[in-house]
């Protein structure tokens, strides 16, 4: 059965996309802990990243850098947060997201209720980075 995730990537739920290619997409959280916390995901289904083939870990973690900048360009927070946690959805995915304390990196501060138009103006503040930075956005 297909995970939530490739069901965002086939279309066949909404996402915020940011970031699109061949092997790696990278598309906002609906349940942010920080406004443009972004998900960047293999287009694979592979459940535990320590199964990633090593070019594809390569390929996910570079594209997680380059969002990362995009999120650092457009929030100014004093560090952008990365981490692989895995338990919530059974397919890889990095979460990168603009960070003030260590704190800005617990669950337990994710916002399911945080309004579209909020997640289509952090959507929109990325994709606008990406772009300044050179990189082609997904639209």
């Amino acid at each position: 059965m297909a995970s939530i995730f490739t069901k965002i990537i086939d279309g066949e739920l909404p996402g915020r996309f940011v970031w699109r290619d061949d092997e790696v997409v990278a598309f906002l959280t609906i349940a942010p802990i920080t406004p443009g916390h972004t998900l960047v995901v293999p287009v694979a289904e592979i459940d535990h990243w320590i199964d990633l083939p090593e070019p594809l870990l390569r390929r996910l973690v570079g594209v997680s850098q380059i969002v990362g900048r995009a999120i650092d360009r457009a929030f100014s927070p004093v560090k952008v947060g990365m981490m692989i946690a895995g338990l919530e959805v059974p397919h890889t995915h990095i979460h990168v997201l603009p960070i003030t304390t260590e704190a800005d990196l617990s669950f337990r501060n994710a916002r399911p209720d945080t309004p579209a138009a909020e997640l289509d103006a952090a959507a929109e503040a990325i994709r606008t980075a990406l772009e300044e930075l050179g990189h082609t956005p997904a639209a």
